[in-house]
């Protein structure tokens, strides 16, 4: 095993707990019952996860999924659901400056310390960690649960990035799927402020809790990597199928099309819609999203016809030529084979013309 993919595989994995933990942590002290912290024992699920990736697969990934990814949302997730509908009544008007002077009085504490000496420097230390921690938990509780919002998405990103590939992806695969990634992980951020944030919304547990079923839905994305790999088919008599081909051709577009239909913009666009249509909830950012939810959904809907017609022209031109439809995606074997069979042919048609072509200059003299 090599030492970057197992310092890879580790240090990804230990960023995923220990946000985890701190999201477990806000919720302990939020909530104020120590039961909480039974949270924290779904983190053994992703170690034993990281065991029996570093056994199987020498610690690379999988194909199609990221197993540590997704039990990263399932350690998260529950945290931050906690933490928006607990959402308390404490307002950050006034703690930005209440924290500042926290920190000019540590300053000048420490300055007062140093003057005494290097005598008790570990106790110093404890007791500055002490101090940090404590200002920490002043912070407000919206402060806190949108940056561990923040933090859980940047870590999405730049997890998937650090964990070792699989053999069946590609670097430049993994730059476009991370690239996708960033504006997926924007969309949800905004999604989910935008529309928590409304007092009408936070009145309604009902429609809280719906929001952050979406919400969640929205977030299994990030475990699939079909968003830039073709699922391939076999050259047999069942991949000569119309609906066979069609998905060895197009199934990244195609998986594509789906997520923005069914598990992203499509879903904003309801939630968005009912706020407006049955709340009568409206403002200006809501309007926007709402119609910026509406082109994609119509963008994505005009690709799907654009690529059912170039399939279906492709079909009828290959038919009427009486050719064979070959899948790019066929392994390169089968293509080969078709390849020198043609050619084969094509060298007996220059080695023995046609009897009709050889007999014309006979039947003229």
């Amino acid at each position: 095993m090599e030492l970057m993919v197992l310092l890879n595989a580790l240090v990804t994995r230990l960023l995923f707990v220990l946000h985890s933990l701190i999201g477990v942590w806000r919720v302990t002290a939020v909530k104020k019952e120590p039961k909480y912290w039974l949270l924290a024992l779904l983190n053994l699920l992703l170690c034993l996860e990281t065991g029996l990736t570093l056994k199987f697969k020498q610690g690379r990934g999988y194909k199609w999924f990221s197993p540590a990814i997704f039990l990263y949302l399932i350690c998260t997730v529950p945290s931050l659901w906690l933490l928006e509908i607990h959402h308390g009544t404490q307002y950050c008007g006034n703690e930005p400056g209440a924290v500042q002077v926290n920190v000019s009085n540590q300053d000048f504490n420490q300055s007062r310390d140093s003057s005494h000496g290097n005598e008790g420097t570990d106790h110093h230390i404890i007791q500055t960690a002490k101090v940090f921690v404590n200002q920490l938990s002043t912070i407000c509780e919206t402060v806190w649960t949108l940056a561990l919002h923040q933090t859980f998405l940047l870590l999405l990103v730049v997890g998937r990035w650090l964990l070792p590939i699989g053999v069946e992806i590609t670097r430049d695969q993994l730059s476009q799927l991370l690239l996708m990634f960033v504006g997926t992980a924007a969309d949800i951020l905004e999604f989910a402020s935008e529309t928590l944030d409304i007092e009408d919304v936070r009145k309604n547990y009902a429609l809280i809790n719906a929001i952050l079923a979406v919400w969640t839905w929205s977030m299994l994305q990030f475990p699939l990597d079909l968003a830039v790999q073709h699922i391939g088919c076999k050259p047999n008599a069942s991949a000569r199928r119309i609906p066979s081909l069609l998905l060895c051709r197009y199934s990244a577009e195609l998986w594509n099309i789906w997520v923005s239909l069914f598990i992203q913009d499509g879903p904003f666009f309801i939630v968005r819609s009912i706020l407006m249509g049955h709340f009568r909830i409206f403002n200006q950012m809501l309007v926007f999203f709402t119609a910026k939810n509406v082109l994609v959904v119509t963008l994505q809907l005009y690709r799907l016809a654009v690529i059912m017609f170039d399939f279906r022209a492709t079909i009828l031109q290959k038919s009427r030529k009486g050719e064979v439809c070959c899948c790019p995606c066929e392994p390169y074997e089968a293509r080969a084979h078709a390849t020198s069979h043609h050619d084969n042919e094509l060298k007996e048609l220059v080695a023995f013309p046609p009897k009709e072509e050889s007999q014309a200059p006979s039947e003229d003299h």
